[in-house]
């Protein structure tokens, strides 16, 4: 059963989008959107429409004091009629986690899942097929109240947006080890999908690519030596062919292609390790080579094997296996399970069930 309504226009929308020849990622707006207010306490019907701008009071409260979460998934539908999701159940449970840091409400799995369904069915037609490809779906939510009291809000907007996308990155990262900023403290909001987290990572990125690389590692915030995590990613390295990966210590995002990854390997007879991983140790074993192969993972670029880590001063440390063979074998399977094209023993594909398709919608 559905519980939101449709727009009348929302078909007519889909059926006028055309796919651009060129993608990128995050760039083209798919023609839907699916959204739910949240008031007095309750969840009000969720709406499926076409995509146009929201109206918001200046005095919003999400404008003034960041009241706003985020996940980010993908729908495939790579040589299969019918698209599917990954780990859905994962990125709610996340959502919610997030909500209660940043003092929202929690939004229930039913109206969750019914806005990832609900896209990915009715966009289903302009969903691109290749490998890498994919409709990336990003559920979001934000205070609407408008008051400038510094105060938690009472009203918000639970929102599902996508965008037709290439993979975020298609080859190596170079990346700057970030020694003069921080990006998040254990206890703080480090944990939380939140934009914040993002907005205070773009200057060290400016930074990082001015000097020649593409993205940062963040280091701790009390000693900063060990690392944490890139700015939109999870970091690995494969150090005497184990994986090793920094523990959650309270201020990195649990990522869902971490978690994936590391079962992934487990399950091939690959050694996972978490730990904390100095940054100098870490150093030391690229140049000694007891590190041969390093990446980062995320929802948007999957997995990117890492080039070189190097110093703000030019100082750079090559790895040994740019494009190493693990880290190759890793990202193979971990997609091949995400486009349905290899067996997926971990139940991780979810099917948009047939009654969200529009033929079933529409009666």
């Amino acid at each position: 059963m559905i519980n939101a309504l449709i727009d009348k226009d929302a078909l007519s929308a889909v059926n006028a989008f055309e796919l651009p020849e060129q993608l990128g990622f995050g760039r083209v707006p798919a023609p839907l959107m699916f959204l739910a207010e949240y008031m007095d306490g309750i969840w009000g019907q969720g709406n499926l429409e076409p995509n146009r701008p929201i109206q918001l009071e200046p005095s919003a409260k999400v404008l003034h004091y960041g009241q706003e979460i985020f996940e980010g998934m993908k729908a495939y539908r790579v040589g299969c009629k019918h698209a599917s999701l990954f780990r859905p159940e994962l990125n709610w449970m996340r959502f919610n986690q997030s909500a209660q840091r940043m003092a929202m409400p929690e939004t229930p799995r039913e109206l969750f899942m019914e806005g990832l369904y609900l896209m990915t069915a009715w966009c289903e037609s302009i969903i691109p097929g290749s490998s890498g490809q994919s409709l990336y779906l990003r559920p979001f939510m934000f205070a609407t109240e408008p008051s400038l009291d510094v105060s938690t809000a009472n009203r918000f907007l639970f929102m599902v947006i996508g965008s037709p996308s290439e993979a975020l990155h298609s080859g190596s990262v170079r990346v700057l080890i970030e020694r003069r900023w921080i990006r998040a403290a254990a206890g703080g909001t480090g944990t939380a999908k939140t934009g914040g987290n993002y907005a205070g990572s773009f200057a060290s990125r400016q930074r990082a690519q001015q000097l020649g690389y593409d993205q940062t590692l963040w280091l701790d915030a009390s000693n900063q030596d060990s690392i944490e995590e890139l700015s939109v990613m999870n970091f690995f390295a494969v150090i005497k062919g184990a994986l090793h990966t920094p523990v959650l210590s309270g201020s990195l995002l649990d990522g869902v292609t971490r978690n994936s990854i590391m079962k992934l390997a487990e399950s091939m007879g690959i050694k996972v390790i978490q730990r904390v991983i100095r940054a100098n140790e870490l150093i030391r074993q690229i140049e000694s080579g007891e590190c041969s192969e390093a990446f980062c993972c995320g929802t948007a670029a999957i997995v990117s094997p890492i080039s070189e880590l190097g110093e703000e001063d030019g100082t750079r440390y090559p790895l040994s296996q740019a494009e190493g063979a693990l880290t190759l074998k890793l990202k193979e399977a971990l997609l091949g399970i995400q486009e349905n094209r290899q067996p997926d023993p971990f139940n991780w594909v979810d099917r948009v069930p047939s009654h969200y398709y529009p033929s079933a919608t529409e009666g």
